[in-house]
């Protein structure tokens, strides 16, 4: 079960808050531009504890989100896979948390070099469970095509699992590609995620389903 590691991930931000906060200045960066270069700062309290706040607000809402689900019963069926995205979300902003306050305290000089590995992990991880993803209305590719048949949502997410999987593989080669690095970065995950949708419409035609 993914809920043991879900409290490791708690109690190491947790952790890292405490530790790192007396470590990094007054003013901490809040946004880089595609260099990774800081053009936007905001308070440490701010900084440090709402971003806390956000993560934990963010689990609380993934948890609730099922029960105003109209296919609230289809969440049975991959529950296990629900519970590991919940953590692999959580993981992923743990981690970016981290990155964070360590790129504020001057420890990390280039954060777009931790930052794209993250997200390809992120989107490796999404691919291997979309496979195991039913019919929803929050967590997946939700298209109008997707949602009104289960084998075009199956099929969809299906290749959305390659898609993933693959942008996540890639996405690391993007860390050699110097100034292109974010741009390619960029057009794989817009393909990555855009292809599942066209393809939901065109399974959707395929099927004849628009004459319905």
């Amino acid at each position: 079960e993914a809920l043991p590691l879900l409290f490791i991930s708690w109690a190491i931000i947790f952790g890292v808050a405490v530790f790192m906060a007396p470590c990094v200045p007054d003013q901490l960066p809040s946004h880089w531009n595609a260099q990774g270069q800081v053009n936007s700062y905001t308070s440490k309290p701010l900084a440090v504890f709402l971003f806390l706040g956000l993560i934990i607000a963010f689990y609380i809402l993934l948890v609730f989100l099922p029960r105003l689900d109209p296919f609230r019963k289809n969440y049975q069926q991959f529950a296990k896979a629900y519970s590991w995205l919940r953590l692999i979300l959580v993981a992923f902003f743990v981690a970016f948390y981290i990155i964070f306050l360590l790129a504020a305290s001057g420890h990390l000089s280039n954060i777009q070099k931790a930052i794209i590995p993250l997200i390809s992990v992120l989107f490796i991880g999404m691919g291997f469970l979309m496979p195991k993803i039913k019919r929803n209305y929050f967590v997946g590719i939700k298209t109008p095509w997707t949602l009104h048949s289960d084998e075009v949502w199956a099929k969809t997410h299906k290749l959305a699992g390659w898609c993933f999987i693959a942008a996540g593989a890639l996405c690391f080669f993007t860390l050699w590609a110097g100034d292109w690095a974010f741009v390619l970065f960029m057009i794989i995950i817009l393909l990555a995620v855009l292809s599942p949708v066209v393809y939901s419409y065109l399974e959707y035609k395929k099927l004849g389903l628009f004459k319905n």
